[in-house]
């Protein structure tokens, strides 16, 4: 997608079938369809950290940051809101410690 044109990033189907495969692919793709969830989350269930590459309203959405950490537990870190923080997200990257029932990171 990197040297494709305007038109196939900002195609839908096109941009699809790519990050299905390629899910860093997303950062290359139109702005609209890296607010389009079924694009989202085709990139970050075939690679977590694509996240980044989200609209802030995806990088919000549960359901988006879930997939994108139980396939890489960093892409945590490209949540926003309180998705980095919160207990699902942060049993689902392997960042919680379930004998101390907290966040078992250290940095």
């Amino acid at each position: 997608l990197c040297d494709a044109s305007p038109a196939v990033q900002a195609d839908k189907q096109c941009v699809l079938a790519v990050v299905k495969k390629h899910g860093m692919a997303l950062e290359f793709a139109a702005d609209v369809l890296k607010s389009d969830k079924e694009i989202v989350l085709a990139a970050v269930t075939n690679f977590g950290n694509s996240l980044q590459h989200a609209s802030n309203e995806l990088r919000e959405d549960r359901e988006v940051v879930l997939a994108a950490v139980r396939k890489n537990g960093e892409a945590l870190k490209f949540a926003s809101g309180d998705l980095n923080q919160d207990s699902e997200c942060l049993k689902a990257s392997g960042l919680w410690d379930e004998q101390m029932g907290q966040y078992s990171r250290t940095e």
